[in-house]
């Protein structure tokens, strides 16, 4: 069984043979002892990358203080490099989930460009995770359970013993005399995955003693199915993902019309892959938000709030605003010298291209009222003019405004549809984080 181990562990990791540096989450337990030795064990007789190990301390439990010197004796006498890592849990109605977001924390700032960090969890694992989210009504990308492998930061996390059983990596760690830790909170039943682990799976087991197996098969049932469905959101995706009238605003936005031609399961299943990378997907019951935002009227301008920020609609487009869009000064900025770029808190830059006006000038943002002289159109209210343009709403309170005193004496231009010049001078915006400028 010990050599099919070590060959199979093996053709898992050919993919990521060439990577910078592999990291090994180590825990201390029994599968992340496992699997630290077989990377070691392999590393004496293979060619591969670099292997450090990593130990996340939460600090949730008195036993834990003891663990790190554990981890460091163990990753010594396997010549391993280790770092351990202190984290902060925050408080928060799930203690488990609190604690897995604090160690991938963790494991990020280790990860550089093209690196892998490899998790020791196994096939029970995958079992356990797939019937656990089943009980929470998880869809179809949620009965994928965990995936072998993923993006994390810059480079990939991977999950090689998905294949194996916990059984066989106790036989492994039998085989060759290894000591690991015993978390006593691992068989607290107070936390839902400890009772599935020990009260559950145990019954299904004796009743189905294949259940384990065909658990974490129908997991890569549903991960297939899951790349079709994103295939089908690619192509949708595809026609919606139309050039906007304002390339110069930082943000993500997609054309309503093409979305709204699909059936609703194809709008969300499109609008579940676009939003992945973005933020924690919305339940069943929150997609009403989606359907208001999209019926409402096309002078409307609805939100639709998810976890780490809202889409919003303007017009016939819908817009990404990420939760940092807000995080911006609208303080008035004094601009001594215009002759020079000046750097707005959180807005960007702003200059004028070409002879500026003279200093002191000062920036501000709009209070609503705001006259402007327009070239060869007189006096014109600013709100009307960007009505006008088709200016997104949520833009308008970033718009820098140039004063001189109380004359508005200069405002980017929008889309090319009015401008306003002070002799041959423009003026110039680029909003944070934008390669292409508003003037």
């Amino acid at each position: 069984m010990t050599p099919s181990l070590s060959a199979k562990c093996l053709q898992a990791l050919s993919p990521w043979r060439n990577a910078p540096a592999w990291h090994i989450a180590f825990s201390g337990g029994l599968d992340s002892t496992v699997l630290l030795h077989l990377l070691a064990t392999l590393a004496k007789s293979e060619t591969l990358p670099s292997l450090s190990a990593v130990h996340v301390h939460h600090g949730l439990q008195a036993a834990a203080d003891a663990w790190p010197a554990h981890c460091q004796s163990v990753c010594d006498s396997l010549e391993v490099p280790l770092r351990v890592m202190r984290v902060q849990v925050m408080p928060g109605a799930s203690l488990e989930r609190a604690a897995r977001d604090a160690r991938y924390q963790a494991f990020m700032q280790v990860m550089g460009a093209g690196e892998v960090l490899f998790i020791g969890q196994h096939r029970d694992d995958q079992a356990e995770t797939l019937l656990f989210r089943l009980l929470r009504g998880a869809g179809v990308r949620g009965l994928t359970a965990m995936p072998e492998h993923r993006p994390l930061a810059r480079g990939h996390l991977v999950r090689p013993l998905l294949a194996f059983s916990r059984s066989e990596l106790e036989a492994y760690a039998q085989h060759h005399q290894l000591q690991w830790i015993e978390d006593p909170s691992n068989v607290d039943p107070r936390f839902s995955r400890n009772y599935l682990r020990h009260r559950v799976l145990p019954t299904l087991t004796e009743r189905w003693p294949q259940a384990i197996i065909h658990l974490a098969r129908t997991a890569e049932h549903m991960a297939e199915a899951q790349g079709l469905l994103d295939e089908l959101a690619v192509m949708d995706l595809r026609s919606a993902d139309q050039p906007s009238a304002f390339p110069w605003l930082p943000l993500l936005s997609l054309a309503l019309e093409p979305l709204r031609e699909l059936s609703d399961a194809r709008q969300r299943n499109a609008l579940r892959h676009w939003l992945t990378p973005l933020t924690r997907l919305p339940d069943s019951d929150h997609w009403a938000g989606w359907h208001a935002l999209r019926d409402a009227k096309s002078d409307a301008q609805p939100l639709w709030r998810l976890a780490d920020g809202q889409i919003q609609r303007s017009g016939e487009r819908i817009w990404w605003l990420p939760s940092t869009w807000s995080e911006f000064s609208d303080a008035s900025v004094s601009w001594p010298d215009p002759q020079d770029p000046l750097e707005l808190t959180g807005n960007g830059q702003l200059r004028f291209i070409g002879k500026a006006p003279e200093g002191p000038l000062e920036v501000r943002y709009r209070q609503g009222g705001e006259i402007i002289d327009v070239p060869g159109r007189g006096r014109r209210d600013l709100k009307r003019l960007l009505n006008e343009s088709g200016m997104p709403g949520f833009a308008r309170g970033r718009l820098p405004l140039v004063y001189r005193g109380e004359q508005l004496l200069a405002v980017p231009s929008v889309a090319g549809a009015w401008s306003r010049s002070v002799g041959e001078v423009q003026l110039d915006w680029l909003p944070q984080t934008c390669d292409q400028g508003l003037s």
